[in-house]
């Protein structure tokens, strides 16, 4: 019935190639092809990062779901020339080109594309407003906005969804305090993309609800990228992550907007440890996955 139904819930990890985690995390003399398909056996998510740094190719993102099971997903990060060099500015070409380069291509195994912005980056109403009414949800969509590429591609573009590709979701990561905005959390309301809720020292974060689905970035509450995280404060977050699931109204944290506006209802959850120097992401992970299942 619809009164037990629970959001799915998806643990990962930020990333996968990392040369410490070789015989540790990565059994050893695990050759590093076999890397993704290791941790795709363990985590039902993983961040794809390459995608931040540079546009990719087709096959590549064809390589990647076909070493990965049926049921797992990856969050696509969204290049940085967009979200740092160019800072929205002018964004649909370079939006076509990312769509272009392949990301259709994963299919089924496409979950949410994540646009993570610099700490100097301000909130700019219109600017974001903007951008958030470019984004697809609509797989024709996405298609009809990536025919809009121009030459900077690596290979020919990859323009057809498959039949069976759900519909596309969108996560924005602020580092600024101007995001701290009531105004901000309709915006993403209103256009259905979440927020994410963005665990660390350094940056705000909020754990308003504005989509269908939880995006929550594990970066180290103590030290960026490096600080694990003990099992009072794993606990806690699984009470939160269950909250969400089940569709309880989830009150543990800071909001910038009204939380009653959530409309409480079970979501699909995914959460990614980003504390990726000195081992501990794959540790947390796992021991958070422990305590939710």
């Amino acid at each position: 019935m619809m009164a037990n139904r629970k959001g799915q819930v998806r643990i990962g990890i930020s990333g996968w190639t990392y040369a410490p985690w070789r015989g540790h995390f990565y059994p050893k003399g695990l050759v590093q092809k076999k890397e993704l398909a290791h941790a795709s056996r363990i985590f039902r998510s993983i961040e794809i990062n390459g995608t931040f740094y540079g546009l990719q190719k087709p096959d590549s993102f064809a390589r990647w779901a076909a070493e990965v099971p049926e049921d797992f997903v990856f969050a696509v990060k969204a290049p940085r020339f967009i979200t740092h060099v160019k800072r929205l500015r002018d964004p649909l070409v370079p939006i076509a080109n990312f769509l272009a380069s392949g990301l259709l291509r994963l299919g089924p195994q496409l979950g949410p594309v994540l646009w993570q912005f610099p700490p100097s980056f301000r909130y700019d109403a219109e600017l974001m407003g903007d951008f958030l009414a470019m984004l697809p949800h609509k797989p024709a969509d996405a298609s009809a906005l990536a025919a809009k590429h121009d030459q900077h591609l690596k290979a020919r573009a990859w323009l057809r969804p498959a039949d069976n590709m759900p519909p596309l979701r969108h996560a924005v990561e602020i580092r600024h305090e101007s995001f701290r905005n009531p105004a901000f959390i309709d915006q993403l309301r209103r256009h259905k993309v979440a927020l994410v809720c963005a665990d660390t020292v350094e940056w705000p974060r909020l754990m308003d609800v504005t989509a269908d689905f939880i995006y929550c970035r594990l970066h180290g509450s103590e030290e960026l990228y490096r600080s694990g995280y003990d099992d009072a404060a794993l606990k806690r977050w699984a009470g939160r992550v269950q909250a969400w699931a089940s569709g309880q109204e989830m009150r543990d944290g800071e909001f910038a907007g009204d939380p009653a506006d959530s409309n409480a209802r079970p979501r699909d959850v995914f959460i990614y440890f980003d504390n990726t120097d000195k081992r501990r992401a794959p540790e947390d992970a796992k021991k958070l996955e422990e305590l939710l299942f």
